[in-house]
């Protein structure tokens, strides 16, 4: 029997894919007797930031790691495409629906136990820690004591929801960027004046005291949009308001600016801001975000939120499957181990639960090499010689180049991808002959 505390998108995949191989299973959440400041629902898998898990095509690189834990049969990436909302060229989710999914197919697993309770400690092994980044207190004084070396962390945001029938239409449009795929996202245009405008309230409105912030201490991949908004006037047009690829139907040109929104249910009755995380005090995202015009009116559902995150210095602590160097039957997961994204945490959770299976077994974990995304990611978290370690995207710097030379990006990163999946189909093959002969 393996243990695994935690029932988010790293908790969860680890528990299923430890279940599928056989192996007993119990799954500790502490919700729905405690929660996190940033956690609203009682369900496992979560989503406390975007309902996007961003892009889909094999030319970038989250979406190859996607396409390699479908192929490896993930029940995160299974539940994410049975729950897709339209997102242009992303993978995005119903929220709720997503995470109803996934709590209904781990509930009704016969091989998973789930105990709702609150661990303090970590367990002997074997077991997997998967309680995030917004572990306990208890839990990461227990998990800072188990290693004798302190956390480190960075701060996270999420951003605000609206209702759709509260945007106003005359004011917006639905277009997807260049046009790709459907047109899915409502587009909110603000002229140089309206942007100017809305900027000075920006970065003069009111924050939210989070004990410890700073600037510097902020995730880039999560970057509060007022934090962006101090680094300069054009910050912002050439990130989440970038106007490129859009055009404004009223007047066939592209606009100063553009806030986009996103679905954020299956139904299309709330969208959320993207590129929007702040922290903000709640009146001050409504006045300032109501500048944008076609928010004038906009009905807030969720506002933004702000938590630190934590994470391990994992380089000097674990190895290429998430397990504790002194003790492999000790293993982590998720965005504590500095994976950053949902994805590359569902993918963790994978890799982690797959070579505990084996070590259970008296087996050799399988090594996914440095040509996959989810071998390049573990061989990341667990590389010594890094002395400043940051949570990393998935991306393909971290990923063994080819041999051959191609210059154009998109070319050479579909070729990597290509390679990669490969890979991913020959280490199938390989398992589906073991158990195979298991059975025969």
């Amino acid at each position: 029997m393996v243990k695994v505390i935690g029932a988010g998108l790293a908790g969860a995949e680890a528990a299923w894919q430890l279940a599928q191989r056989g192996i007993a299973v119990e799954l500790y959440e502490m919700k729905p007797h405690k929660k996190s400041p940033a956690h609203h629902t009682d369900t496992f898998a979560e989503l406390v930031c975007s309902n996007s898990l961003r892009g889909d095509r094999l030319e970038n690189a989250v979406g190859l790691l996607k396409e390699e834990m479908r192929r490896l049969g993930s029940l995160i990436i299974e539940c994410a495409d049975q729950t897709r909302v339209e997102a242009g060229g992303c993978l995005a989710v119903d929220r709720e629906g997503f995470s109803n999914l996934v709590t209904e197919k781990i509930r009704n697993h016969p091989n998973i136990t789930v105990k709702e309770q609150e661990i303090t400690q970590v367990p002997e092994g074997p077991v997997i820690v998967a309680t995030g980044p917004l572990t306990s207190e208890a839990m990461s004084q227990a998990i800072g004591e188990y290693f004798g070396t302190g956390y480190l962390h960075f701060f996270d945001a999420a951003a605000p929801l609206v209702t759709a029938d509260s945007v106003d239409m005359d004011k917006a449009w639905w277009q997807s960027r260049y046009d790709r795929g459907t047109p899915d996202y409502i587009n909110c245009a603000m002229d140089k004046d309206e942007y100017a405008a809305f900027l000075q309230e920006l970065i003069h409105a009111e924050e939210a005291p989070v004990h410890g912030f700073e600037d510097k201490h902020v995730f880039e991949g999560c970057m509060p949009v007022e934090v962006m908004a101090r680094r300069g006037p054009d910050t912002l047009r050439f990130g989440p308001l970038k106007p490129v690829g859009l055009t404004d139907p009223k007047t066939g040109k592209e606009p100063y600016a553009v806030v986009q929104l996103r679905q954020d249910n299956a139904a299309k009755s709330v969208f959320n801001l993207v590129g929007f995380q702040t922290h903000l005090k709640f009146p001050e995202q409504k006045r300032v975000f109501s500048m944008i015009p076609a928010l004038k009116n906009a009905e807030f559902v969720r506002y933004g939120v702000m938590h630190r995150n934590t994470f391990l210095q994992s380089p000097k602590l674990l190895d290429r499957f998430y397990a504790d160097r002194r003790d492999p039957m000790v293993a982590f997961a998720g965005q504590m181990t500095g994976v950053e994204g949902y994805v590359e945490s569902a993918a963790s959770g994978y890799l982690a639960a797959v070579a505990m299976a084996a070590k259970v077994k008296g087996e050799a974990p399988v090594e996914f090499p440095k040509e996959t995304a989810i071998g390049a990611l573990g061989l990341y978290i667990s590389d010594e010689r890094i002395e400043q370690f940051q949570p990393m995207n998935i991306n393909f710097s971290i990923i063994a180049p080819l041999t051959q030379r191609i210059r154009k990006k998109s070319e050479k990163n579909l070729a990597i991808a290509n390679r990669s999946l490969a890979i991913i189909d020959e280490i199938i093959s390989k398992e589906r002959g073991v158990a195979d002969e298991d059975h025969s």
